[in-house]
């Protein structure tokens, strides 16, 4: 593609990041949502799961309708969407009427994730496009971690509804930021690729089955954090909102240095090899924080080094996300160029479902103690090794044959 016709880097990472901070922003003020509107601690949580699961129906509808209308209307049409969903939290009064617009709200968020990816795609290539995945990345790990924290200054200051209004307004931005920076990328345009047809042919492809379900699960372990991470360190360990919030800026520089590691290992190994490092990290952190977390239970230990392994296990496992995404994203869809646009809404589809799944079943482990996230996190990373070893590398060598 011609360098005039590049999308700006930042301006992708703008658009993919906006909906991962909608994710989390809110999450500070999860213990006051719940008792502002008179309902349990799980019914709160899943305002994430439902927000997941729009998401995942997002991406199964904007990748389709950027392969035949063009990446940036849909852009346009997704952040329209997302702004009226964040109005409907502004207003909301009932759980209920919150669960409705959230689902309203990541379902057009979900544009900037699958579409942001597809706009990569279409102008990068090889190992650029790696590159350009790792420097993202580092603003979509970024962005959820920075979330909490601006969130839980917004709560303390001006209540939980301020938070959306909030969000509407960086939606606006954004809006105005595709009108007048982002080039369309999707020039020739193919409608000619079924969904049934391409959704089999995934199916089928055991390699992208792989990744992702690696990519599920690590973002699983994030976002469960974020839906659980507020009741076990506010209301079980007695922080502040606001202080809450600020522990996220150490897994947001955490993440950073991932990302950034990420990307110098580039010039040094294959993308397969720094997402197996990335893997090995988050065995670390997940490993510490359980083993960590039983011994200060059975020592009764302070509350206060609860929550330095908390925070700093949750620090490693966010480094090892940054080396393990980007790579997963980049390596997942190279066989199907021809028809990016499909295959990313299904691919997303896919992993965006299974995280919601992963968060629901963070709600239905909740039970008012500090033992089920840690050992629910170990579970999940030896899942992800597995999966890498049985189906990803395994797939990976066939093809070298």
């Amino acid at each position: 593609m011609k360098l005039s016709l590049l999308p700006p880097i930042w301006l992708l990472a703008i658009i993919a990041g906006l909906p991962q901070i909608s994710e989390t922003i809110y999450t500070p003020s999860l213990p006051d949502i719940a008792r502002s509107l008179a309902v349990p601690d799980a019914w709160v949580e899943y305002t994430l799961t439902i927000y997941l699961a729009g998401f995942a129906v997002g991406t199964l509808f904007w990748g389709k309708l950027s392969d035949k209308f063009g990446r940036k209307p849909c852009l346009l049409a997704g952040l329209f969407i997302f702004i009226l969903g964040c109005v409907g939290c502004y207003f909301s009064d009932t759980i209920h009427f919150l669960l409705i617009s959230r689902f309203i709200q990541a379902f057009g968020g979900s544009t900037g994730s699958v579409l942001g990816q597809a706009v990569a795609r279409d102008a990068f290539r090889g190992v650029e496009r790696g590159k350009v995945y790792s420097t993202i990345a580092g603003a979509l790990s970024f962005s959820p971690a920075v979330g909490p924290f601006v969130g839980g200054i917004v709560d303390q200051m001006f209540g939980w509804h301020s938070i959306f209004l909030l969000l509407m307004m960086a939606g606006l931005l954004v809006f105005l930021s595709v009108i007048l920076k982002l080039p369309e990328t999707h020039l020739n345009r193919i409608t000619t690729h079924p969904l049934k047809k391409m959704a089999l042919d995934l199916l089928k492809d055991k390699r992208v089955l792989g990744y992702a379900i690696v990519v599920a699960a690590v973002n699983g372990i994030q976002f469960s954090y974020y839906a659980e991470g507020s009741f076990y360190l506010i209301d079980l360990l007695g922080l502040s909102p606001s202080v809450y919030g600020l522990t996220f800026v150490g897994l947001a520089l955490m993440a950073v240095l991932g990302a950034w590691l990420s990307r110098r290992l580039h010039d040094h190994l294959t993308s397969r090899a720094i997402l197996w490092r990335g893997i090995l990290v988050q065995i670390g952190g997940a490993s510490f924080f359980l083993i960590a977390t039983l011994m200060c239970g059975a020592l009764s230990a302070p509350y206060l080094l609860s929550i330095i392994i908390t925070v700093g296990s949750m620090a490693i496992i966010s480094a090892g996300s940054s080396m393990v995404i980007p790579n997963c994203l980049s390596l997942a869809l190279e066989e199907y160029q021809h028809a990016v646009g499909t295959a990313s809404s299904l691919f997303g589809f896919f992993y965006y479902t299974l995280i919601s799944l992963f968060t629901l079943i963070m709600g239905f482990l909740h039970d008012g103690t500090l033992y089920p996230m840690p050992i629910y996190f170990f579970s999940i990373v030896l899942l992800i090794s597995v999966v890498f070893l049985k189906m990803i590398g395994r797939e990976e060598k066939r093809g070298l044959k």
